[in-house]
């Protein structure tokens, strides 16, 4: 190479070779100021169009580009991977979709969910000692198809039990210090099966009940056998507990959808089948939910009480204004806006 022969004493090629590949593997080389396809007005319109509508794809954002004579005026053609780098470079990834039903948001649903909000802080401000115990039913089925892994070419292939296609159902019950109840049924609830469940729940807050005149509020959704007679008047004989129905559409204010979620990983871990019994591996993993884990739950579903009591709109179940970005976190103002109003109360 040239450039070795005119450093003293004369270099090889191989050693000149040996240079360059370092400075490349490092990023030692020093760029000259390339200028990019794009403005940085241009990039934040690429941005915006993706914030307008997560779901459009690069084909789109490029069909766009190409037809837009006003802010695009000078590009005639981009490809799919330029897009793909300058989404990349503004910090916008693929990511899990979430589906938010249209009604979620409607004004009836919201002035709902301000009303489940209102009744929840009366309960916490009123001089009656209370508990809230959240129920629910979650089904399980260890054949069903999930994406794996294997060498292109071959199958994934995994050994399934013989008997296929039957659902099992869990109802467990969470209040703030434990998983309270939980009992497994082959097949799906309804409302015969839920009276003994609810009986042996009465059973066990007897037992642990150490104050006088505790009262217990199960909170659970609106599942039609959550409303059939029997169950009323099962709630009617027992005075010391009280239902509350969840709003519709409202899985975040519900802290035992956090605790299925968990559940369901750790029946995988249990490896159900080649170990012990499904039904087993159900009921074990309830178990090995920790008490610090539902607390953080619960209080999880309560960061979203001020946005319900303002009767805005809510994005999805676990929301981004929630995660710790200090120029959008709302942690802080929403503990001390709710403390102000249990104490108005």
């Amino acid at each position: 190479m040239e450039a070795g022969q005119r450093v003293q004493p004369n270099l090889s090629r191989n050693t000149v070779a040996s240079v360059i590949r370092t400075f490349h593997r490092e990023n030692r080389i020093e760029g000259r100021g390339h200028q990019g396809m794009f403005t940085r007005a241009q990039e934040a319109a690429i941005v915006n169009m993706v914030l307008a509508n997560n779901c459009i794809r690069l084909r789109e954002i490029q069909a766009s580009i190409i037809n837009d004579d006003n802010i695009f005026n000078n590009i005639q053609r981009v490809s799919l991977s330029t897009l793909g780098r300058i989404l990349k470079k503004n910090q916008i990834y693929m990511k899990q979709l979430y589906q938010v039903p249209f009604d979620r948001n409607s004004e009836r649903v919201k002035h709902l969910c301000n009303e489940y909000v209102e009744r929840v802080l009366q309960m916490d401000a009123a001089e009656i000692q209370h508990e809230f115990i959240y129920v629910d039913e979650a089904g399980f089925n260890l054949v069903k198809t999930r994406r794996v892994r294997n060498v292109i070419g071959y199958r994934a292939i995994t050994n399934v039990p013989g008997q296929r296609g039957d659902n099992i159902t869990l109802c467990a019950a969470i209040t703030q210090n434990r998983v309270l109840h939980h009992h497994a049924n082959l097949g799906p609830y309804n409302g015969n099966l839920i009276l003994p469940f609810l009986d042996r729940l009465h059973e066990i807050v007897t037992a642990l009940n150490q104050v006088d005149q505790m009262h217990y509020i199960v909170v659970w959704d609106n599942v039609s056998f959550h409303r059939v007679a029997l169950v009323q008047n099962w709630f009617h004989d027992h005075p010391d507990f009280e239902v509350l129905y969840l709003p519709p559409y409202s899985p975040f204010l519900n802290p035992i959808e956090e605790f299925f979620s968990a559940w369901q990983w750790k029946v995988y871990d249990l490896r159900p089948y080649d170990h012990l019994p499904l039904i087993q591996a159900m009921e074990q993993a309830c178990d090995h939910i920790e008490a610090a884990s539902v607390q953080g739950w619960i209080r999880h579903t309560r960061r979203f009480f001020q946005r319900c009591l303002a009767n805005e709109d809510t994005a999805c179940d676990v929301d981004e204004i929630l995660w710790p970005d200090s120029a959008r976190r709302r942690d802080d103002e929403c503990s001390v806006k709710l403390a102000a109003i249990v104490s108005d109360h």
